[in-house]
């Protein structure tokens, strides 16, 4: 049985120290593939992610047009940054809460709520910085 990250041993579990860091290049690289990995699983599996990712190819050209020196364009492209983070954290929260349980339950449910509310808060921010940025 093999695991996404390590080789299990012979009992079928696989050996925790296989999942964690190793130091220097190696890990680096090694990070640097499982970010890759996340980005494009959701990209592939999450259309609002997709979404925001679009809003941002387009408002990042109209930050760089708008803003009047380095440290608007920092905010306003920060912002919009923001939210796919935001929108990353939630979509890791929502495939957790299904690889354990599809059943409706009350925790996973607030868990996933809780994701989507940071969701929409992370897009206020970003709407609010643009905002004063525009009428400043």
């Amino acid at each position: 049985m093999t695991s996404e990250r390590g080789e299990s041993g012979n009992d079928g579990k696989v050996d925790a120290t296989q999942l964690k860091s190793t130091f220097g290049w190696r890990r680096i690289f090694m990070a640097l593939g499982y970010s890759i990995r996340g980005l494009g699983a959701t990209w592939r599996y999450e259309a609002s992610f997709r979404q925001e990712v679009i809003v941002g190819l387009v408002l990042t050209p109209l930050a760089a047009w708008i803003a009047r020196d380095i440290g608007e364009f920092v905010i306003l492209v920060a912002a919009l940054l923001l939210v796919l983070l935001v929108e990353l954290l939630n979509s890791a929260i929502e495939a957790l809460a299904d690889a354990i349980s599809l059943e409706i339950r009350p925790l996973i449910g607030r868990a996933k709520d809780a994701g989507s509310a940071a969701a929409l808060v992370s897009m206020l921010i970003a709407m609010a910085v643009w905002i004063a940025v525009l009428a400043g």
